[in-house]
């Protein structure tokens, strides 16, 4: 028996165990620095103090609206102000966040909104129709109210359908008592992500997870006080890897980018003094390929967490040069974001520049926070480590999902073996080390964002000209990857290749649309199986 083996009066109390929640650290933050900036969305900035009361006044504004802890409250906005405020909002009235990605077409966003049953949306003046279409497309009884954000700096007023945003928070109560976690095993977000299906899965988030997130990725950034992180990793994409959550930690400071361009990103690393931001590989060709009058100085050396493709070494070789330290990371929505990362050792400090961008390329090893980051094969037994024995990237570890909403058969799959199915192919290097080598279920990654290969052959199986079609990853300089489409005709058919494109636009958001349809047979097996890998052969061949 151990010497703990009566552990009568060892119980937890309020006074040894309180829920783990990023709400924490924003109450904290307000506590301590009231006054440090922590906002800054273009001309507006707001302390800790400012931002606290803003958020609390949102809560009780959603209380009051009938959100009840357990519901959902979706938000349509760019990084901006209410995007920011809204992470720390909707949970602090005990309901769940779910940012819809703004790139979505009307079909998607209404399936999103009615498949999360969210009560009340948050909807930029920007995309004010396309929510109000989607809205109208959904069962009676069943549609959100809408909050309309009118951002007065990008040229929009209130267009008087909807309450407006600050008139909103003006009314509500800034003493409302925020509703904390009771189990840090509560909901705190419902992210969407595409998987290889046509219908988006719901990815639900714990405030645990949240919160170890948090602080996992100060770690794994050598973070110190006062971070000033540059919002470019979309606030819809798995809530911005959980960077708006995690600055406070710091006593950081959040700065808004609405329009991502070569432009904004200099000015606000010289003149807003940004430290950090993450971002896909195209924002770092973006980065290099500037026009020298977009360019701005700065004297500090800004952190980068890259993710979404291996950054090409060719682009880690000219963009070190210019003042910023790349880190590549995986991962995807059901971790949270980030999980994995190319961890920097001493040893390779000394090596030549092509070495060291071959080496940070890799996709890494797990983050403080995951328990464990692996590479199995079909009987999951773990692949050797000898750089080229390719298996499954598999995890486990509390920044893993709760699951897929309402998708019981899914998240049991995704599950099985006690270990998250990432779907990547990879293999370990002898240090361990993983690399990626091929995406299993034929994801594409246009600048950064995924793109089901089978929604797209599914609208295009819609059109009364195609026989068959399969869609695969085109390489493209500025997006990385876009979809390219191989088509098969009717016999008697003859639409045009424009033609197509458009009808594609009619139903997919914009990155989701082929760039390219190439009409010829498909290549297949004996049983009919349509052979990708030549077909990716083909779509790399092609100009770029």
């Amino acid at each position: 028996m151990g010497w703990l083996a009566d552990e009568t009066g060892l119980e937890k109390c309020a006074a040894n165990h309180v829920p783990l929640t990023p709400l924490s650290h924003l109450r904290r933050a307000a506590d301590i620095f009231p006054g440090h900036e922590a906002v800054i969305d273009r001309a507006r900035r707001f302390t800790y103090a400012q931002l606290h009361e803003r958020v609390t006044r949102l809560a009780s504004a959603l209380a009051a609206r009938g959100v009840r802890p357990g519901d959902v409250v979706a938000t349509l906005l760019p990084n901006i102000l209410a995007q920011v405020e809204s992470s720390w909002a909707v949970p602090a009235c005990g309901a769940v966040l779910n940012t819809i990605n703004t790139r979505l077409e009307r079909e998607t966003v209404s399936y999103i909104l009615a498949h999360g049953g969210a009560r009340v949306v948050l909807v930029d003046s920007a995309l004010l129709e396309l929510a109000e279409a989607a809205i109208a497309a959904m069962d009676e009884g069943t549609a959100p109210e809408i909050i309309e954000v009118a951002d007065h700096e990008a040229g929009f007023r209130p267009s008087g359908r909807h309450a407006e945003y600050e008139d909103v928070l003006a009314a509500a109560d800034p003493a409302f008592d925020w509703i904390m976690p009771g189990d840090e095993w509560e909901s705190i977000s419902l992210n969407y992500t595409s998987g290889t299906t046509g219908r988006p899965k719901g990815v639900v988030y714990h405030h645990r997870g949240a919160y170890l997130s948090t602080l996992g990725q100060v770690i794994s950034w050598r973070m110190t006080m006062y971070p000033r992180l540059l919002t470019i990793v979309p606030l819809f994409h798995c809530n911005s890897w959980c960077h708006p959550w995690m600055i406070p930690a710091l006593a950081g400071t959040i700065i808004c980018c609405r329009d991502i361009t070569a432009k904004n990103i200099y000015h606000a690393i010289s003149v807003e003094g940004v430290t950090h931001f993450g971002g896909a590989p195209i924002v770092l060709n973006a980065i290099v390929n500037a026009r020298e009058e977009e360019r701005m100085p700065f004297d500090h050396v800004v952190e980068v967490f890259t993710a979404g493709a291996p950054p090409p070494a060719a682009t880690l070789a000219r963009i070190e040069p210019l003042g910023f330290n790349v880190t590549q990371v995986y991962g995807l929505t059901e971790t949270y974001g980030p999980a994995t990362e190319c961890t920097w050792q001493d040893r390779w400090d000394d090596l030549p520049q092509a070495e060291r961008a071959a080496i940070k390329a890799r996709t890494g090893v797990a983050m403080p926070m995951l328990e464990e980051a692996t590479v199995m094969d079909d009987t999951m037994a773990h692949t050797p480590r000898d750089g080229a024995t390719t298996g499954e990237i598999m995890m486990r570890g509390n920044i893993v999902m709760k699951g897929y909403y309402k998708n019981p058969e899914a998240t049991a799959e995704s599950f099985a073996g006690g270990y998250f199915h990432s779907g990547d192919v990879a293999f370990r290097h002898p240090d361990g080390y993983i690399k990626i080598t091929d995406r299993a279920k034929d994801i594409i990654i246009s600048g950064g964002e995924n793109v089901s290969s089978v929604e797209v052959e599914d609208v295009l199986m819609h059109h009364p000209a195609v026989a068959l079609c399969a869609v695969v990853a085109k390489p493209d300089e500025t997006w990385g990857e876009v979809p390219c489409a191989f088509v098969e005709l009717k016999e008697g058919e003859d639409p045009t290749e424009e033609e197509l494109i458009r009808f594609c636009r009619e139903h997919l958001a914009g990155f989701k649309t082929p760039k390219r349809v190439i009409f010829e047979e498909l290549p297949k097996t004996s049983t009919g199986k349509i052979q990708k890998f030549q077909l990716r052969e083909r779509a790399r061949a092609l100009p770029r």
